[in-house]
């Protein structure tokens, strides 16, 4: 598959009672997105809590979306581990369910070295499952490295990365140098412009659970190079960026989806509420965009 465009790093409801997967509530986020017009949407990543989902869970949820979307969309489904053999047999599982692709998380906690991540992907790709690195190092605590990438670029089977390194010189050094057919995504939804004009052909975000039309015209207007309409519309929404990612994600897009009536509220632990101070902070910037319900 060709990478462009908008994806979603979608959340995973919860029932507040039970803490059970809201299978309703994750049917109407899904059907959400597809009306307004997102290009892709990506399940079980780390906004959607894929570190607390037991194994059982994670493979619902991937068989929940995957039935509602019935290939309006792409499917790009987190199935990354820091254990290789899980990270295996999760996208052996995505592969069978109907997946489009799989995006993998580098290992975390254990912090192979360059070598290890990139014998950790070979690994994967061997599955035949569409693969997407994804470089998140404030999390991880290791950086996928632009030559480790633009090595792992070469396997017909790796077709692109995540990146979220806040690191646009080495994001710079991955978009001159990859194989033209290897797609560079945002995964900072503050720098997604920014990473277009280098040569990134979009990005997973996080905002798009709030906001799915009006970013993916953001993207969509980026990518045709009309970057002064492009930023119009990120300058509009860059606080609510910002706020999705004050205490953590998912903890404040959740809050914010909740306050919009899309979800009820409800994180596993260790994951609580976002601080009352910005609780207010998040009331107050979705009232003056208009998508607070009350």
């Amino acid at each position: 598959m060709q990478l462009r465009g908008a994806y979603t790093a979608l959340v995973t409801p919860f029932n507040p009672k039970t803490q059970e997967v809201d299978e309703a509530k994750l049917r109407e986020l899904v059907d959400f997105q597809i009306r307004s017009g997102v290009d892709g949407i990506v399940p079980v990543g780390t906004t959607g809590e894929s570190a607390t989902l037991s194994k059982t869970e994670h493979r619902t949820v991937i068989d929940i979306v995957i039935n509602e979307v019935k290939g309006r969309i792409p499917v790009l489904v987190g199935t990354g581990s820091n254990s290789t053999h899980e990270a295996v047999k999760t996208t052996e599982y995505a592969l069978k369910a109907g997946a489009d692709a799989g995006l993998c998380i580098s290992p975390y906690y254990n912090k192979p070295t360059q070598d290890g991540i990139i014998a950790h992907y070979t690994e994967i790709a061997k599955v035949g499952l569409p693969t997407i690195l994804y470089n998140v190092p404030s999390r991880t605590g290791r950086n996928i490295e632009a030559e480790t990438t633009l090595t792992l670029a070469k396997n017909p089977n790796i077709i692109g990365i995540k990146e979220a390194s806040n690191n646009l010189t080495q994001i710079k050094q991955i978009c001159d140098n990859k194989p033209a057919d290897f797609a560079v995504l945002s995964g900072e939804d503050s720098e997604t412009i920014d990473i277009i004009k280098l040569g990134g052909v979009g990005c997973v975000g996080v905002v798009l659970n709030q906001i799915p039309a009006e970013y993916t015209e953001m993207v969509r207007l980026a990518l045709a190079g009309k970057f002064s309409e492009a930023q119009a519309i990120h300058d509009k929404y860059i606080a609510l960026m910002k706020l999705n990612f004050v205490d953590n994600n998912p903890i404040d897009v959740k809050w914010g989806l909740s306050l919009m009536g899309l979800i009820d509220y409800a994180v596993r632990l260790p994951l609580t509420q976002p601080s009352e101070e910005n609780k207010k902070k998040i009331l107050a910037e979705l009232q003056k965009l208009g998508l607070a319900k009350n």
